[in-house]
């Protein structure tokens, strides 16, 4: 069989799968698994192989003309070179652990069946647009996984945030589409052709007539898949989805899928100053944000969404200095510790029963109740830290070291200006995660208190997928200097100069946030009485033991399947510190900044302002004109109608002498009437 035909198969399994799965979920419920986890495990074989076919040497190319269109065809294409070798294997990785993960997480959920269905299908489209070389159909995995997200997210849609949520999501993903769609099309038509290579080859020879608005419409729908911003705030809700969802969206789709799209059309990019420079400014915009807004969050899963957005920043400003080998990098390591932490805080959120950090600091155990989550998560967090030697070390600061070339002019692939921009914003960044990281670590392991109930040892299943991530999120730093041909870079290996800033800064950020947290903890040891917090009733974010155990005892099968407990922030009280709760290091650390940051800088509620409040007041004028205005035209029209009929149906007497009278009088006033019009004429 040839690289091509296994090519084809990597995204064709796990789409066969989904529709087996839609079509026999409910007559053969036996095989719900088989085929949620044989096929995904078969494309992860299949794409294991042809990357090591590909080697990171000469791209692989096939095509076939899929329809005639005329001067633009769309041909069903394959480009598979290192880097899109590499990210199939990292999609198939991931999204196998989350099948096998979900077996034991979601065991009797009823929806099982379509949910493991709707993962393979997710799964499929980001295949598709990975080993795609055709931008036509690129687009059609681009938009099935928008599509599937709405489903995921919504997964658990008895619950009003589920709903708002996946509703969010797809809205705001296809509201940067639109231009996207429309740059696509002035891109094939400066070039001549939808294929990537032909593409690329335009624009090495200076074929594009509008470089610039066509890649400033591209960046609009790659910041709104990738939740940069402006278009970010749809992915911290989307944490109201099952924690695996999370774990795919976050670590191998949908938000990859903008990163992806822009390193494989880079050149597109490069060749406007202008969009790289938009590239760097959102990049350092979405980086700073997202990790202050992660800093002042008490949900453990909001905590690592916005910590998404703001890797996703890096990989971004990564592409903005002109280094797509860099920003790849970046993606995978960020993929591999980034799911670890999603399905690790499953398990916690179970054993804690709440996503609240400030409930888990009142818990003394859970680093001995749930060991595997406990180690595989601090690793995730070293490695998010960028903490040698660990794989976020090493793609953070090639990212750092590419913006340090175009800063000091020591590259000729993006503007210096942009160089600056993502430097100076990356270096802030890296202390600020360091900062969230190590507060997420110490709220989550490091409380004090009484032991929350116990709800089981975790299934083998959850803990094995947990250590199988951690293997890639340890190592994969390690190997970087055999992978440095898959990237098509220069330099992934850090300089001695951003190693020493990177990791400094990470060092004083993590510092001081222990050091705010030994403090708290001080100072509430020694001046508050420990029934503090029964004064203050509504200060506790989250709701009762019960309740919140209860919601998540389905994910080992022991309760009725509900979502994923999730504390509202909106309207957060801090509680009052105790010896068991010393209080939040963040909120010092952020000091006035905090109650800004904890609800995302108000964005949510400026575009209800700007955009859903007057969308939904012309809906209502709209409304109003069509029930009182256009309504009574329709029902005026009718009843004249209607009128008319019912004196013809009241003359109908059946009375001959009525009929005879009747015409008699018309004959006469016809006379009249014609003897009127003779006098007259």
């Amino acid at each position: 069989m040839t690289t091509t035909t296994l090519a084809v198969l990597v995204p064709l399994l796990p789409f066969l799968g989904a529709a087996a799965g839609l079509l026999l979920g409910r007559k053969a419920p036996g095989f719900v698994r088989p085929l949620a986890l044989l096929p995904t495990l078969a494309a992860l074989a299949l794409a294991i192989t042809v990357a090591a076919h590909q080697g990171g040497g000469r791209p692989i190319d096939a095509a076939t003309r899929l329809t005639p269109t005329g001067s633009v065809p769309i041909d069903l294409a394959l480009h598979i070179d290192g880097f899109a070798a590499l990210v199939a294997v990292l999609v198939t990785v991931v999204a196998t652990c989350v099948q096998i993960y979900s077996t034991a997480y979601l065991r009797d959920d009823p929806r099982y069946a379509s949910y493991a269905a709707l993962v393979s299908l997710f799964t499929s489209a980001m295949l598709l647009v990975v080993y795609s070389g055709d931008l036509m159909v690129l687009l059609v995995g681009w938009e099935i996984m928008g599509i599937c997200s709405y489903f995921l997210v919504g997964h658990y849609w008895e619950t009003p945030e589920a709903r708002a949520a996946s509703l969010k999501a797809f809205l705001v993903t296809k509201l940067g589409d639109v231009p996207f769609l429309f740059g696509l099309f002035a891109l094939a038509a400066d070039a001549g052709t939808f294929r990537i290579t032909g593409i690329l080859n335009a624009v090495a020879t200076g074929g594009l007539d509008h470089p610039t608005l066509i890649a400033l419409l591209l960046v609009a729908g790659v910041a709104g898949k990738s939740a940069q911003f402006p278009l970010h705030t749809w992915l911290p809700d989307a944490m109201a989805g099952p924690t695996p969802v999370s774990a795919l969206i976050h670590a191998a789709t949908m938000v990859a899928a903008g990163v992806y799209f822009v390193a494989r059309l880079l050149p597109v990019f490069a060749a406007s100053a202008a969009a790289m420079t938009v590239l760097a400014v959102m990049a350092a915009v979405t980086m700073v944000g997202s990790a202050l807004a992660a800093l002042a969050q008490d949900d453990i899963k909001r905590v690592l969404a916005y910590s998404t957005i703001g890797q996703l920043g890096y990989m971004t400003g990564a592409l903005a200095v002109g280094d797509r080998g860099a920003a790849v990098f970046h993606l995978l390591s960020h993929g591999a510790f980034k799911a670890l932490l999603f399905l690790g805080a499953g398990v916690i959120i179970h054993a804690a029963g709440t996503n609240s950090l400030a409930a888990m600091s009142r818990m003394g155990d859970l680093p001995k109740r749930i060991p595997d989550a406990y180690w595989t998560m601090t690793i995730a967090l070293l490695a998010l830290a960028a903490i040698p030697p660990f794989a976020g070390f090493f793609s953070k600061e090639a990212v750092l070291v590419a913006a340090e070339h175009t800063a000091f002019g020591d590259s000729a692939t993006g503007p210096s200006g942009a160089g600056w921009i993502v430097l100076v914003s990356g270096l802030l960044t890296a202390l600020l995660t360091a900062a969230y990281a190590t507060r997420l670590w110490l709220l989550a392991f490091r409380g004090r208190g009484p032991a929350a109930p116990d709800h089981g040892k975790q299934p083998l299943a959850m803990s094995t997928v947990l250590w199988v991530l951690a293997v890639p999120s340890l190592a994969l730093g390690l190997a970087v200097g055999q992978l440095a041909g898959w990237f098509d870079v220069h330099a992934l290996t850090p300089t001695v100069t951003t190693a020493v800033l990177g990791t400094g800064v990470a060092a004083v950020g993590g510092i001081m946030t222990y050091a705010s947290w030994r403090a708290l903890r001080y100072k509430a040891g020694s001046n508050i009485p420990l029934g503090a917090v029964a004064a203050n009733p509504e200060a506790d974010p989250v709701t009762s033991e019960e309740e919140a155990i209860a919601t998540h005892e389905a994910a080992y099968g022991t309760a009725r399947p509900s979502p994923d407990h999730r504390p509202s922030t909106s309207h957060f009280v801090a509680p009052l510190p105790t010896a068991q709760d010393p209080g939040d290091p963040g909120r010092l650390l952020l000091g006035p900044l905090h109650r800004h940051a904890a609800t995302g800088f108000h964005l949510d509620a400026l575009y209800r302002t700007l955009f859903v409040r007057p969308v939904q007041a012309a809906a209502e004028l709209v409304r109003f004109l069509d029930r009182e205005v256009v309504d009574t035209y329709v029902r005026g029209a009718g009843a004249l109608p209607r009128w008319l009929g019912f004196a013809v149906r009241r003359s109908q007497t059946g009375n001959v002498q009525t009929y005879l009278g009747a015409l008699v009088a018309g004959s006469v006033v016809l006379a009249i009437a014609a003897v009127l019009v003779a006098a007259g004429a």
